[in-house]
């Protein structure tokens, strides 16, 4: 079954897509929550739209949302920040926990790039996530930005010049500049004792695999990286993709109990 629920945080509807798999109306599922990438939507390309329907096949239920300022959701991309995007996807977490067909136990994240990183910092900031699976982690982003260049252009006198950066299209405010490079992302996420698959790509030029060996430098010895030979950072071939999806089937089957 695919429904659309309506989350709310801080007076902005959050929309997203919930998968509950067939069988007994009353069955607490094992649940994953979704948190998409910088500018993009809960259909990540049509990524996370192919993973809730393996997920579903296997017994666990799904829900994408949009961020705010993406997607269907409500605000406006100039008023998005990370640190927004970390309470907003702690605020989902704990309305799916209360969800009928949700096992509050048993609930996992998958985080895409950007999304990867707020993934992992929600993992070990809201209490009771039994799994986090990071795709192309971005943990390069606060060391791009505190150099103050991004893409080979001066961040601060775009901004001085527009009063925003024009992140391909989209109007990246300076407190979204500020809060990235000041995120500590390693340091947020470590403290997370349960189980973690990060799966990256060798050919990522958008986040090099460099920063995401970093976070086993980190973690306790929970994390585990699988590195796809020629992938790159939206893992865009056939291949590359199916490898992502069943490296992250097996993972959550084996931790989610199914």
């Amino acid at each position: 079954m695919i429904h659309h629920h309506d989350f709310q945080h801080e007076g902005l509807t959050l929309r997203s897509t919930v998968h509950v798999p067939g069988g007994p109306a009353a069955a607490r599922r094992p649940t994953v929550v979704f948190v998409h990438g910088f500018s993009n939507n809960r259909m990540e390309n049509r990524s996370f739209v192919l993973m809730s329907r393996l997920l579903e096949s296997i017994g666990i239920a799904s829900v994408r949302f949009d961020l705010s300022g993406h997607g269907e959701s409500d605000g406006d991309f100039f008023d998005v920040t990370i640190t927004n995007e970390i309470a907003e996807t702690r605020s989902v977490v704990r309305t799916v926990r209360s969800f009928d067909f949700a096992d509050p136990g048993r609930i996992a994240l998958i985080g895409m790039s950007m999304g990867g990183v707020v993934a992992g910092i929600v993992a070990a900031e809201e209490p009771g996530i039994r799994a986090a699976c990071l795709w192309s982690p971005a943990a390069v982003a606060p060391f791009e930005m505190g150099s103050g260049y991004l893409k080979g252009r001066d961040i601060a006198a775009e901004i001085r010049e527009k009063g925003y950066f024009d992140a391909d299209s989209h109007r990246m405010s300076p407190a979204l500049v500020d809060d990235i490079a000041g995120l500590d992302v390693y340091g947020r996420a470590c403290t997370y004792s349960g189980p973690v698959r990060i799966i990256h790509g060798d050919k990522d030029d958008i986040a090099p695999l460099p920063y995401a060996r970093r976070y086993l430098d980190h973690y306790g010895g929970n994390a585990e990286l699988e590195v796809v030979p020629g992938a790159d950072h939206g893992w865009s071939t056939v291949p590359h993709r199916t490898r992502l999806h069943q490296a992250t089937l097996q993972f959550l089957r084996e931790h989610l109990g199914r």
